[in-house]
């Protein structure tokens, strides 16, 4: 059966407009570049139908965060903290996410593409569609997600947890890993190359002898 592809953003005639974090502030149909607000906080923001380029948010706290049909490109948001969000149809392209915070959202039809997100956090959220693709995710937490339609491609993996998770059907097999947390009872059904196979063998303490 042919994967399933995350739906792109529907982006309409967009407008060179200025972001800013207030809370219950919204935005939509916006290109929005080169901005850098760093170490703020807001609640309730809403961001739709917009392409955002180059955009710095390290170290923001942003509660209850609502975003659809978005591109975010080439942005910088590092150690952001939005739990709790809601993601539809969103792409991040070439962003840095390191240690970037998604802990219980949910994303429905994204997409990450070619994004250094190590120390990144999904631990707890809902994946429905959600595509991962040459993306640097080392020590990156999958801790007790809930997934449908995941698919890694040609992702760095050392490192990354995913205690808790159901894999059955995840393939991992373009994906790099040294090593890798995974919980034996929930390994049925994952699919991995012979060397692969040989790193978790190792890694739940299982002698191989030749």
């Amino acid at each position: 059966m042919k994967n399933k592809q995350p739906l792109a953003p529907c982006l309409s005639s967009l407008q060179t407009g200025n972001f800013y974090l207030e809370d219950e502030a919204a935005f939509s149909d916006l290109y929005i570049h080169n901005e850098d607000h760093s170490y703020s906080s807001a609640a309730n923001v809403i961001l739709r139908s917009c392409h955002v380029e180059r955009m710095t948010l390290q170290n923001v706290q942003l509660e209850r965060f609502d975003c659809s049909n978005v591109i975010f490109e080439k942005c910088d948001l590092s150690n952001l903290e939005w739990m709790g969000g809601s993601f539809h149809q969103v792409i991040f392209r070439q962003c840095k996410l390191i240690g970037t915070n998604f802990a219980e959202s949910m994303l429905r039809d994204c997409t990450f593409e070619d994004c250094v997100a190590n120390m990144s956090s999904f631990s707890n959220t809902n994946l429905n569609t959600v595509t991962f693709s040459f993306c640097d995710l080392e020590e990156s937490d999958f801790y007790d997600v809930t997934w449908k339609n995941l698919q890694l491609n040609k992702n760095s993996l050392t490192g990354s947890n995913w205690f808790y998770t159901k894999l059955s059907t995840l393939d991992l097999t373009t994906n790099t890993f040294e090593k890798i947390a995974l919980s034996q009872e929930l390994l049925k059904g994952l699919v991995v190359n012979t060397e692969q196979a040989l790193v978790i063998a190792l890694g739940l303490g299982i002698v191989i002898k030749d």
